[in-house]
Parts: structure tokens; C-alpha cells; sequence
């Protein structure tokens, strides 16, 4: 069990959109996006690469559905900004490879139902996933990730929302937020750092009066007491970014994308992975749990982790950690959790509609950027077990 320690200063970033491995990201889910809209039994694994004006696609996809690669692609790459060929990379001019095949027939048993050895649709992959939850914010994830992502993603916003009023403004930015922490809850933000790219005639102060504005709207007044220390574009000159800057890959935020660096990660990326893969789904099942935990006053910290064997559905393991603020007997939650939610990949996909996305109003590629925890609209959000977890807690007090 993990210690709380009297005070510290603890530290996440976040990524925009325009970064070049969020692009990737993007890319890979849109493509799972489409396929699932058409064949809600694809099976996908799209991988993406991006640099100076070139995208390749590859991975493993089975589909009935009939999918634009390319077109999805540059589809993408022009709605995030990238649209002039004076950026290094560009939706219309850019080269974009396609080399994608089918899934591998050795997986396919084992994640399909009524084939394998199980019968029974199995975790697509082993090893072990994790989702964690707090009450430090509303959105109850850790506040260090919740602001570094609401900080890119509102300079985002003005930059789609006024391209005229924040032209100086280019896709690809980073942010940081380190805030003091006293007896486990925030106090204080201590350090903000943010890089953006910008046009070559932007003047300095007119980012850093913008993001000192961004801040201050993202940030409750009371994080914002205790004199903060400004990092904006500290190297003084960002203008060549995105993948003409960086190359970008699927899947290499993934601490981004989670919790920030609070809690554990099992190592597997999001992107790209159709729901059966269990890196994914069981991720998102697994905040989807701790969220539920935490709102029904169970705990005011909790991570939850499961572990999987490739092709067996019930997972080989399950654990739940309260770091020291459970209300109830460490045993019990086990017991309530495996109880309550059926953590079979099929158990899953059903709860939490995964192969449906766009019937249900979100998408995979909406919730791949600026953390794929913390936000209403996806399945994974809902607040529907708290009156279960809590009748089912009554036996153990």
C-alpha cells in the first residue's frame, strides 16, 4: 500500500493535437472509427508513423467495411491544422503509404467467439491494465494531469475558434503543470511550462500574456497563490514543430493519455485497438470501476488492476488499491468489484457499448486526445454503479 507523504511537488504534462505523436494517434483511430461504423466486428491494430510530409499506415485489420485509409488520413491531419505546405507538412501535399493486412489467424481464435480453446471470446493479449480515480477534481482524476490537458486544449480551441485574432498560433504545443501537494491533497501550483509553436513574426509576449490568460481560466484561483514559476517556450523559438519537427508514432503518450505518472500503467498503448484488445478495453473498464469507487465515497483514492491470459475470458487476476483512504476492509473490495462488474472482455464490450461508438455519440478519436480519462460523453465516464457499490458495501461495514 502507498504511502501519502506530508508534502511534496508532483508533476504531469500534457500534449495538443497538432503533436506529432497525437497525430499519429489520431490517425490510427479514426480509421478504427470508420471501420467500426460500418462492421461493429472489425478487428483492428492501425499503426501510424508521420514526419516531414510523409504518413505511413500499417498494422493488422480485418473488416467488411469499405474504408478510405488515405482519404481518413489527410482527412485528419487538415481538420487539426496542418494545412499549408510552409509547415514542413500538409494534408494535401503530404505522401501517405499504406501498408495494412489482416489479423493474424492465431489471435483471431482466441478473441473470437466459438473458436479457440475456451469457446468463449477471450482477452485479446496477455498482461495487466490499470484505472485509477480521485477526488481531487470534479472530473476525479489527479489535478496536475486534468490542468496540463485543460491548458492545450483551451489554447487549442482559441486557435479554431479566432484563426485571425491567434494566428500566430501553430498546431503543435506542450504543456506542464508541478503543483505542491501537503497530506496527499493539491495546494498550490508551483510551475507551469509551455512550449507552442508559432509563427516566425509572433512576438514572445504575446504568448506568454496568452497563456498566463489560459491559466487563469483553467486553474481555480485557489491553485494560483503561492507565486508561480513561468516556463513559456523556454528554448525562446518554436517554429518548426509537429511531425516536420518530431517524428510521431502511435501509442508513445501513453502516460499522457492515462493519469499524468499518478498511479500505475500495465504498458500498453490505446490507439489503434479495436475493443477486444484488452489493453484498451479492460483500461477503460478499469477507471470506469475506480471513478465508481471514489464517487460512492468508498474511497477518496483508488486504482484498480486486472490481469490477462491471450484467449482465456476471466481475467487471472484482480486487485484494488485504496492507498489508505478505503471506508472498507481491504478484502471487501475485491469481493464487491468482481461481484458488481463483469470484467470478461465480452462483459466489457457489453457494458460499456465499445464496438458502438458513433451510435452512442462519441468517438475513438475525440477521446485520443487530451486524455483519454476525465471527460464526459464515453461510457467510461458514467457515474451509474455508485448506488450498487454502495448497497453492496453495506455488508463489510
Amino acid at each position: 500500500m502507498s504511502k501519502i507523504r506530508a508534502e511534496h511537488i508532483f508533476t504531469s504534462e500534457s500534449v495538443s493535437e497538432g503533436h506529432p505523436d497525437k497525430v499519429a494517434d489520431q490517425i490510427s483511430d479514426a480509421i478504427l472509427d470508420a471501420c467500426l461504423e460500418q462492421d461493429p466486428e472489425s478487428r483492428v491494430a492501425c499503426e501510424t508513423l508521420c514526419t516531414t510530409d510523409l504518413v505511413v499506415l500499417s498494422g493488422e485489420i480485418t473488416t467488411a467495411a469499405k474504408v478510405d485509409w488515405e482519404g481518413i488520413a489527410r482527412n485528419v491531419i487538415r481538420e487539426i491544422g496542418y494545412n499549408s505546405d510552409d509547415l514542413g507538412f500538409c494534408a494535401d501535399s503530404c505522401d501517405v503509404k499504406v501498408y495494412i493486412h489482416k489479423q493474424s489467424p492465431d489471435i483471431s481464435q482466441g478473441v473470437t467467439v466459438g473458436e479457440g480453446l475456451h469457446k468463449e471470446q477471450g482477452a485479446g493479449d496477455q498482461g495487466m491494465m490499470f484505472g485509477y480515480a480521485c477526488n481531487e477534481t470534479e472530473s476525479y482524476m489527479p489535478a496536475t494531469i486534468y490542468y496540463a490537458h485543460r491548458i492545450v486544449d483551451e489554447l487549442a480551441a482559441l486557435r479554431k475558434a479566432d484563426p485571425v485574432k491567434y494566428s500566430f498560433l501553430r498546431p503543435d504545443s506542450k504543456s506542464q503543470v508541478s503543483m505542491l501537494y501537503k497530506n496527499g491533497k493539491p495546494v498550490c501550483v508551483k510551475a507551469v511550462v509551455v512550449s507552442h509553436q508559432h509563427t516566425p513574426d509572433m512576438k514572445r509576449e504575446q504568448l506568454e500574456s496568452l497563456v498566463k490568460e489560459v491559466v487563469q481560466k483553467v486553474i481555480p484561483a485557489q491553485f494560483l497563490n503561492c507565486g508561480i514559476e513561468w516556463h513559456i517556450n523556454p528554448t525562446g523559438r518554436f517554429v518548426l514543430g509537429g511531425p516536420a519537427g518530431d517524428t510521431g508514432l502511435t501509442g508513445r503518450k501513453i502516460i499522457v493519455d492515462t493519469y499524468g505518472g499518478v498511479g500505475s500503467h500495465g504498458g500498453g498503448a490505446f490507439s489503434g485497438k479495436d475493443p477486444s484488445k484488452v489493453d484498451r478495453s479492460a483500461a477503460y473498464m478499469c477507471r470506469y470501476i475506480a471513478k465508481n469507487i471514489v464517487a460512492s465515497g468508498l474511497a477518496e483514492k483508488c486504482e484498480v488492476q486486472v490481469a490477462y491470459a491471450i484467449g482465456v475470458a476471466q481475467p487471472v487476476s484482480v486487485n484494488v488499491d485504496t492507498y489508505g483512504t478505503g471506508k472498507l476492509p481491504a478484502e471487501a473490495y475485491e469481493k464487491i468489484v468482481r461481484k458488481v462488474f463483469d470484467l470478461t472482455p465480452a462483459g466489457i464490450l457489453d457494458a460499456l457499448q465499445l464496438k458502438y461508438p458513433g451510435k452512442n455519440g462519441w468517438s475513438y478519436r475525440k477521446y485520443c486526445t487530451y486524455g483519454h480519462f476525465g471527460r464526459n460523453g464515453v461510457p467510461w465516464e458514467n457515474l451509474d454503479k455508485v448506488e450498487v457499490l454502495r448497497k453492496e458495501a453495506e455488508q463489510y461495514k
